[in-house]
């Protein structure tokens, strides 16, 4: 009868007889631990652009609105104004010797217009404002929205550290109680390799020797 020998891949390997806890594998080191992490769905809503929403909802009124009011509350129409006003009472001041003048004083065509000018500004600048609110509450939802889904996230992302750092302990313990079982196997084979390996971790860890 033949005897074939067992190659390396037909032989099974035997745990070593120094590490009891030791079974070929790490099962027994993440035995009890849950690793798995909890998974989060990100279900929300996307993320919304307030100005192209508010582009896209203007009317035809709200742009001449907008114009007007952008047109009256800048400096070139405050000195562009400021001019003419200047030009009319100027011309009409030292026309008046000749009799040309179209607005005496107290220039009250030049004061009819000015009032005119501002009953229909009025309105276009109001209405532009009212505009310029309505997007502000969306942006304040916006705000709101971003906010509330940031919180969400945060929450996850702590409640995963700390499952982390629960398994993160469980296998340093786990580790920890391997490695005592080590070192009182070893110690009943050969203290004095015991006590020169446990003065080796102590000098790496910077942990004071034990007695």
């Amino acid at each position: 009868m033949e005897i074939t020998p067992k190659t390396d891949a037909q032989a099974t390997p035997k745990p070593f007889p120094m590490f009891p806890f030791y079974d070929g594998s790490m099962r027994s080191l993440f035995e009890g631990i849950q690793t798995r992490f909890p998974r989060y769905k990100h279900e929300h809503l996307p993320i919304i652009d307030v100005n192209k929403v508010v582009d896209e909802r203007l009317t035809l009124g709200n742009r001449i609105a907008d114009g007007v009011a952008s047109t009256v509350g800048s400096w070139p129409f405050i000195i562009t104004q400021s001019l003419i006003l200047l030009a009319w009472i100027a011309a009409n001041v030292f026309l008046v010797a000749a009799h040309l003048a179209w607005d005496h004083y107290p220039f009250i065509l030049l004061n009819l217009a000015l009032s005119f000018q501002a009953a229909y500004a009025a309105p276009f600048v109001m209405m532009s404002q009212n505009r310029q609110a309505t997007k502000d509450r969306l942006t304040a939802e916006n705000d709101y929205l971003t906010d509330t889904k940031g919180e969400v996230e945060i929450r996850n992302i702590m409640e995963h550290l700390d499952h982390q750092d629960q398994v993160i302990v469980q296998m340093l313990e786990r580790i920890e109680a391997h490695h005592q079982q080590l070192l009182l196997r070893l110690s009943k084979l050969d203290p004095e390799l015991a006590v020169q390996l446990i003065s080796d971790v102590n000098a790496l860890t910077g942990e004071p020797a034990e007695q």
